[in-house]
């Protein structure tokens, strides 16, 4: 019975504390609700922005977008350089999860190694962003959002293409993966083709992939475009000219270059050997370089058209003054000057006509140092001829030529002086203008130069005249001929200057001229380096490409005949032809003009 009541009191006391324990729920429930109401009014209202912040840190981004680089055309519109499209991959390598199976899978796909991209990724463990490939397709690009790896992402960019290819490498020059010029037009007017990238806020998901842009930042501003001298109809014929010759003599290297005589324009510039620009993974050492503005050479007897002018303006000469070259070698300062045979007497026109370097000397040592160094001079040579160009040479034309007979003897024929191609063609085209010396331009104009004048009409309109005598049956440069046109022109054949010296057996072929001789309308200089097919004269080796790339263009600037032979059929060369193919065009009309079957 004891026990009973005993059991009974603790009911009854059980009883009593049940309201306190349905209190204490309560009360703890009361604390959640409390705490969560607390927890709310920091993230919400104290806190917030912190918090917004954080979110933001992990979901926002600012993404830079990217500006198209200026486009590069041609002086007719023909695209040079234009800039496409492309998206590149990334990673984050915070968030990406370094798995066998996804490195495996991004290694296969990207063509990598697995231990270099896993060396790869650990070197920038501490980053948020490293590039896994650039540029890369769009079936690529596409095969790696596939795969679906969280931190791995594209990223838009634009590639730089060069339709021309090989053709216009030199003076295009490139652009690197980061849109920055490298190489010639691209780097000379890098500032002015550079666009300015924009930004914008945008939600990535847990991939990487933007889901929606949240706002614009700033917009991108394109590049600007340039419009070249260049017409890519001309400078094809020029270079596939210009290549078929260096292959076809086994030479080292080669430079040609065609100028506007009105202007001063470049309107094809070509190099051997050349480079695909869309595909570098294959340069050469050297390939880059535009060798017909940065390589210096002796023009040799190039110079001596030159070396006349300064004779007629003098006063002291005239084109039928007589020169006794005989026995065909002479000594000045106890060195000999020899020519390869004893012309005899010469007037000034047969020495050009001749090449004769012991009669060139004898003019030039008539005349006072200062009236011979300074045409010269006058003629841009050791000067820079305002191009613009990168890395351009400036060549030597040295003073101490005025206190030394031999030198001033050999200057006259083109030894101890260096030029560029191009400063030849600058040098020939005053000569071509009527005496008007104008900057060389990459870019086309709006309004001709009118230049400075370095020497009379009538002494220009003179040398002009006796140039044509070198490419007549009987001068050094017959085969620069062009069908229907009067040529003007010289020849030139140095012997090339090695360390030890003058090489005996190695050469430089060159050929300067302008078509047509009495009314110019372009100059051409032709330079081979070191043709070792047996022939190595200029007129054997490089005025035939004169003659060749003269010839198509004459046609495509529908520049009318003035020398048409009796018995010839005249070309319709006024036709506007666009489809020009190269030099097989060429030989085809040079038949037709002589009346053959074509």
């Amino acid at each position: 019975m004891k026990t009973m009541t005993k059991t009974g009191s603790q009911i009854k006391s059980g009883k009593a504390l049940m309201p306190w324990r349905r209190l204490t729920v309560l009360l703890a429930f009361v604390c959640f609700v409390v705490v969560l109401a607390g927890r709310a009014l920091d993230m919400q209202v104290l806190h917030s922005a912190f918090f917004e912040q954080q979110g933001d840190a992990r979901q926002l981004r600012h993404v830079t977008i990217p500006a198209n680089r200026g486009d590069i055309v041609d002086r007719n519109g023909e695209p040079l350089a234009i800039s496409t499209p492309v998206s590149s991959i990334w990673l984050n390598p915070q968030e990406f999860s370094a798995e066998a199976e996804n490195l495996k899978q991004l290694a296969r796909l990207l063509s990598i190694d697995p231990s270099r991209l896993k060396k790869k990724i650990s070197t920038y463990k501490d980053r948020e962003f490293m590039y896994l490939k650039r540029h890369v397709s769009p079936e690529l690009a596409s095969k790696a959002m596939q795969l679906k790896i969280e931190g791995v992402a594209l990223q838009d960019e634009y590639r730089r293409y060069y339709p021309a290819g090989e053709v216009a490498a030199h003076v295009i020059g490139f652009a690197d993966i980061d849109d920055n010029g490298q190489e010639g037009m691209e780097l000379a007017f890098d500032e002015w083709l550079k666009g300015e990238p924009g930004r914008k806020q945008v939600i990535r998901d847990r991939f990487g992939r933007a889901v929606n842009d949240v706002k614009r930042i700033s917009s991108s501003e394109p590049g600007k475009p340039i419009r070249l001298s260049v017409d890519k109809r001309l400078q094809y014929l020029t270079y596939r000219t210009l290549k078929a010759a260096v292959l076809k003599h086994n030479a080292v290297a080669g430079s040609a270059v065609v100028l506007d005589v009105d202007s001063g324009e470049v309107l094809a510039i070509a190099n051997q050997p050349s480079f695909n620009v869309n595909d570098r993974s294959q340069l050469r050492p050297g390939s880059t370089r535009n060798r017909a503005i940065t390589d210096v050479y002796e023009p040799g007897s190039a110079m001596k058209p030159l070396t006349v002018a300064a004779a007629l303006e003098s006063g002291r000469w005239r084109d039928y003054y007589k020169v006794e070259t005989g026995p065909g070698h002479m000594q000045v300062m106890g060195n000999t000057i020899r020519d390869t045979h004893n012309y005899g007497d010469l007037d000034v026109a047969g020495v050009i006509m001749k090449s004769s370097n012991v009669g060139i000397s004898k003019i030039a040592l008539s005349l006072d140092a200062e009236q011979q160094w300074g045409m010269y001079q006058k003629l841009g040579i050791g000067s820079d001829t305002g191009s613009g160009f990168p890395g351009e040479a400036v060549g030597r034309l040295s003073v101490s030529a005025l206190n030394n007979d031999f030198e001033r003897a050999t200057l006259a024929f083109g030894y101890g002086v260096s030029v560029t191609s191009v400063q030849l063609a600058r040098a020939y085209a005053a000569i071509a203008s009527g005496g008007y010396l104008k900057p060389v331009s990459f870019l086309h104009q709006q309004q001709p130069p009118k230049g400075e004048r370095v020497m009379s009409a009538e002494t220009a309109a003179a040398v002009r005249k006796m140039m044509q005598q070198v490419v007549s049956v009987k001068g050094t440069g017959k085969q620069a001929k062009v069908a229907n046109y009067s040529v003007a022109g010289k020849t030139g054949t140095v012997h090339k200057f090695t360390a030890g010296g003058y090489a005996e057996d190695r050469y430089l072929s060159i050929f300067t001229g302008m078509v047509p001789a009495d009314d110019p309308k372009l100059v051409m200089v032709v330079m081979i380096d070191e043709p070792r097919n047996g022939e190595y004269f200029g007129g054997e080796v490089s005025a035939p490409v004169f003659s060749k790339v003269m010839a198509g263009a004459m046609r495509l600037l529908d520049v009318p005949p003035d020398s048409v032979e009796p018995g010839r059929l005249v070309l319709d060369i006024r036709r506007r032809d666009s489809q020009v193919q190269g030099p097989a065009d060429i030989q085809q009309d040079v038949r037709a003009s002589k009346g053959e079957s074509v």
